[in-house]
């Protein structure tokens, strides 16, 4: 009996470190992944203006049928 109760409290401890660690993930590490993966979609297929020197590293874009603009990251 005394090993059944080790052993559910083993399971409880790591049941309780996935769950730290799946909220950990979906409300830090997500929202930083999902807002790059939209920045980049929209920067693949934005309209952007040509680089005037050699040292670009962003270039001002805007959507397609839209006046928005936003800055990208220069890709030659």
């Amino acid at each position: 009996m005394n090993e059944a109760t080790g052993e559910l409290n083993a399971t409880v401890v790591v049941i309780m470190a996935v769950g730290i660690l799946m909220a950990f993930f979906y409300f830090t590490l997500w929202p930083i992944i999902k807002s790059n993966y939209e920045q980049n979609a929209r920067c693949s297929s934005a309209i952007c203006e040509k680089c005037e020197s050699n040292n670009c590293e962003t270039v001002t874009c805007h959507a397609k049928g839209s006046d928005q603009t936003f800055e990208c990251v220069y890709k030659g």
